[in-house]
């Protein structure tokens, strides 16, 4: 679990997820929340591992899961899972879901930040890619994939020129294992499929079977990165 503590009341919980306290009540009466850890006079508090979870239901419910196959998806997931392995499962379901940007005003971003945000702040996700700032100055065009990752970013004692740095190296490897791959597909599975085959409807449905190896590409890449990255900081950090 994450080691931040539980610091969000509810209603501080739905402003930065961008839902109703109904809904978090209802999410947590079906089990799809943990519940929150109690405080002072008996205020229930909750912490980024909430957040995290709450934003992986709303990419499901994008994906067009019903309540029911989230619940059976979720019950999948260890129960103490942390935020950061939580936002490992959400990107991977954002792969699944076509690109589409949202307009999203400054007090609705803020919102999701938890506080006012200050031009350096809104500047820093710009160059992320997080959001675009469009001709009125309070209204942003907003990456739904990208948001949350983003605003977690803000609080990170990181220079913005090490983030963009890490994210450069994070772009032009993933690009280069992007061609790779296709180029293992155009030449293993589509060449001598397409070589033997043309008839319209099987084309298409080696066109719909691409389409679906993505999540599983996805996760592969996800997964042997997690594990190297792992190892590599063993290894350099072993003896700190």
């Amino acid at each position: 679990m994450t080691t931040e503590a539980p610091s969000l009341t509810v209603d501080e919980l739905a402003a930065r997820a961008g839902v109703t306290v109904r809904t978090i009540r209802f999410y947590s009466t079906r089990g799809l929340l943990p519940p929150p850890v109690i405080g002072p006079r008996r205020v229930g508090r909750y912490g980024p591992d909430h957040l995290s979870r709450l934003a992986l239901i709303e990419e499901l419910q994008h994906h067009g899961l019903t309540l029911a196959a989230i619940e059976r998806y979720l019950e999948q997931l260890p129960p103490d899972m942390s935020e950061h392995d939580l936002a490992i499962h959400r990107a991977l379901v954002a792969s699944w879901i076509p690109d589409s940007d949202e307009e999203m005003s400054r007090e609705q971003l803020e919102r999701r930040a938890g506080r006012a945000l200050a031009e350096a702040d809104v500047d820093r996700l710009a160059a992320m890619d997080v959001l675009e700032r469009t001709e009125d100055a309070d209204t942003f065009r907003i990456d739904p994939g990208m948001l949350h990752l983003g605003l977690r970013l803000l609080d990170v004692p990181i220079g913005l020129e090490s983030i963009l740095a890490a994210r450069t190296v994070m772009l032009d490897h993933s690009r280069e294992a992007a061609k790779e791959l296709t180029r293992l597909f155009q030449d293993e599975v589509w060449g001598p499929y397409n070589e033997q085959e043309r008839d319209p409807e099987a084309v298409a449905a080696m066109k719909q079977l691409s389409a679906h190896m993505q999540p599983m590409v996805v996760q592969a890449l996800v997964t042997a990165f997690q594990r190297t990255l792992k190892d590599e900081l063993r290894e350099r950090y072993a003896g700190g």
